[in-house]
């Protein structure tokens, strides 16, 4: 898909998604933009208090916007300050540099308990280009105006295995969860993550969801894919299905 994608045309690939995994959520979009979009609202909610190292946003991590975006009316942008609880979050989204978030006692915490090593965090992937404005929202409301970067999903266990017989070479991530936003932005490749301890202590994630995040470039594409695998696993889960009725009856 190209900017000139139209905001009928991401809600057409959507729904289409949508019911060839059985998402149980609706694909969301983020758009890094160096200006806030006409007719988009800011994020509700109130900053914290700081933390003792000065930490404070609109919510505990950049995560947690995935899961505001997956119930969300409409679109809405965030402002880097409303990242700002995160440090790990800031880095991979682009609003803070490594050296600017060394200090913090989370990456402190991070560090001590093991979680990560001093040599792990330089090659966390990041967006490379600081971002004004990150919006978000779901696909299938997508505001015209709007150039999506990257698309997220969540999904469970069967959703991937589609995915990863629709996409060959998927990469498979762990932590930190969010850099897989990074990945698909900065290299333009798709990849999904298991997720992370941090993260799924701050959005409540299900126990058994994952993430997928998607290039918008060639998106319809990996829709096509997705929708020739899901009918052909389909076929495949009937016959298993009907052939393993033969062992119904056995006493």
């Amino acid at each position: 898909m190209t900017t000139t994608t139209t905001a009928r045309e991401w809600a057409g690939l959507s729904a289409r998604l949508t019911s060839a995994l059985h998402l149980a959520v609706q694909p969301i979009f983020l758009a890094f933009e160096s200006e806030l979009p006409e007719g988009v609202r800011q994020f509700d909610g109130q900053m914290s208090e700081p933390s003792a190292d000065g930490r404070t946003g609109k919510v505990s991590a950049s995560c947690v916007f995935w899961m505001e975006a997956g119930r969300a009316e409409g679109a809405f942008a965030t402002q880097p300050e409303d990242h700002g609880n995160c440090s790990v979050g800031r880095m991979t989204h682009g609003l803070a540099t490594l050296d600017e978030v060394a200090g913090n006692d989370d990456v402190a915490a991070l560090l001590a308990s093991g979680w990560l090593t001093p040599e792990m965090v330089p090659l966390i992937p990041v967006v490379t280009e600081r971002p004004a404005v990150i919006t978000y929202g779901r696909l299938d409301t997508m505001p015209d105006g709007v150039h999506p970067d990257v698309i997220l999903l969540r999904v469970n266990g069967r959703q991937l295995m589609v995915l990863c017989d629709a996409i060959p070479g998927l990469r498979i991530e762990g932590k930190p969860q969010c850099h897989i936003v990074a990945i698909a932005k900065e290299q333009g490749v798709p990849a999904a993550s298991v997720g992370c301890a941090l993260s799924r202590a701050r959005t409540g994630m299900r126990p058994e969801e994952m993430t997928c995040a998607f290039p918008t470039g060639g998106f319809a594409e990996i829709v096509d894919q997705v929708e020739a695998t899901a009918g052909t696993d389909s076929v495949v889960a009937k016959y298993g299905a009907d052939d393993a009725r033969r062992f119904d009856d056995r006493s």
